[in-house]
């Protein structure tokens, strides 16, 4: 493991990484509005258990593969892409639900949340190739057991973005049960968030395959 100093570097790196706005944000804040905040956690855990994938993936060379096998990376990116896509183009379409002010969040399948949110993550090669890239930074070169470290580190960055996530889900909660605009507007959240999601497949779609 890293000494102290680096060990809080990296929390602290992480944390600021979390807190940057993406989709894995996006679909935690628009599931906490609509249906409240055990469903915006549950889909913080959802999000959180598809890095837990690439984590292991990582520690046992899959990401490597990922990043020098422009074949590998290309199914991968395909796939995650037309997933991302699938769900805007889903969210553009949707209809109006009616919203009752006096009933409180809008019932929702928290087993279908968690399983969108994993699979947003799980589907998405650039989620593996960031932690490729940003984990054994904090690895000194000589360490005995590079993928044990890796492995703790991966754990110690998915638990630390779980009070992050959690917040986002409890403020989206917070607005929607007293911002009265925000709950009769909840169809435009859907449009808004379909088409980042369609942003952000095309963009997964266009992006480079790592060199051979």
């Amino acid at each position: 493991m890293p000494d102290l100093p680096h060990l809080l570097l990296f929390i602290a790196a992480g944390w600021l990484l979390n807190l940057t706005p993406g989709p894995d944000v996006l679909y935690i804040v628009t599931n906490a509005l609509r249906s409240g905040v055990r469903a915006g956690i549950v889909a913080a855990l959802g999000i959180v258990s598809g890095c837990f994938v690439h984590v292991f993936a990582a520690a046992i060379g899959v990401s490597a593969l990922l990043a020098t096998s422009a074949t590998a990376f290309t199914v991968l990116k395909w796939i995650g892409a037309a997933y991302l896509l699938w769900m805007g183009v889903r969210l553009l379409l949707s209809r109006a639900a009616p919203l009752d002010l006096g009933s409180g969040a809008t019932e929702v399948d928290l087993w279908r949340v968690f399983r969108r949110g994993f699979l947003t993550n799980v589907l998405n090669p650039k989620v593996a190739l960031f932690f490729l890239a940003f984990v054994p930074q904090f690895i000194a070169p000589d360490a005995p057991h590079k993928a044990l470290t890796f492995l703790l580190l991966g754990l110690i960055f998915n638990l630390n973005s779980l009070p992050i996530n959690f917040g986002y889900a409890w403020l989206a909660a917070w607005a929607a049960r007293r911002v009265q605009t925000v709950q009769r507007a909840m169809h435009w959240m859907d449009r808004a968030a379909g088409l980042l999601f369609v942003g952000f497949g095309l963009r997964l779609a266009m992006t480079d395959n790592p060199a051979p």
